[in-house]
């Protein structure tokens, strides 16, 4: 009996993410899914309440795979410049992961991108929240103390967006370069480069291209710019040797 009832249950969830992901909640009735689940009319009261509690569980059961997926986690005495790098890694292959999830599970997320429901705020504080506080820890240790809250979030969406854009536009990016080139964008190729990217741009590391950009006429990112100061405080602290006294980066910025 408990098999039949789990099987119930699951055919409601999965017909309900197909016609909510195609119609959305408001114009998604209980009666079609209903009918594409093979269920009675009544089932939908019967293992979820209404079509609002049902909506809320159909949004966690296209993210069940998230919850198996660990908030990365260090050895003591990582660099942060590596902690970067391996969030960024772990973060494209939890996304190439969620590709076992079904098709109408992305639909259904664009959709609450767009429109966010109660549903949204729930995965958000479930399994979104911990991994941006992960990522904020890193660049904690990255950037300056000083380094305003607004700030510090637009550059955790930067790095998110490019992950994003690796997952999201694979099909597009695939006919701009050509499969058999962009098979070689691996997770591991594309987490270093935006590792790097994200660095340099910081003034962290090194030019993507090298210093030919200089070379070039490229201005170096003025002072009065937070890439410019902490390009300035690792200038400084490669010249001395040793890290600066917080007196002396609050000089210099």
């Amino acid at each position: 009996m408990a098999g039949k009832v789990d099987d119930t249950r699951t055919r409601l969830l999965e017909a309900a993410g197909e016609v909510f992901a195609e119609k959305g909640f408001q114009a998604a009735t209980v009666r079609e899914i209903c009918n594409r689940a093979g269920a009675n009319l009544a089932a939908v009261n019967y293992y979820f309440g209404d079509k609002k509690r049902l909506y809320g569980e159909v949004v966690g059961y296209a993210h069940r795979g998230l919850s198996a997926q660990p908030v990365p986690h260090f050895a003591p005495g990582t660099p942060p410049t590596e902690k970067l790098r391996r969030f960024i890694e772990q973060s494209l292959v939890n996304l190439e992961q969620d590709e076992q999830c079904p098709q109408w599970g992305r639909r259904l997320m664009m959709r609450e991108m767009a429109e966010p429901t109660e549903a949204c705020v729930a995965v958000v504080d479930a399994f979104v929240r911990p991994r941006a506080e992960a990522l904020q820890r890193i660049l904690a240790e990255l950037l300056p103390p000083e380094t305003p809250e607004a700030q510090r979030h637009l550059i955790a969406f930067s790095i998110v967006g490019q992950c994003l854009f690796h997952r999201l536009h694979r099909p597009v990016a695939a006919l701009l370069v050509g499969e058999e080139l962009y098979h070689n964008f691996d997770a591991v190729r594309v987490a270093d480069h935006i590792a790097r990217f994200t660095l340099a741009a910081l003034g962290l590391g090194p030019p993507v291209v090298g210093e030919r950009l200089l070379e070039c006429g490229a201005s170096p990112p003025p002072c009065g710019t937070l890439v410019g100061q902490v390009a300035n405080l690792r200038h400084a602290e490669k010249r001395s040797g040793q890290s600066l006294r917080s007196e002396d980066r609050k000089a210099l910025t």
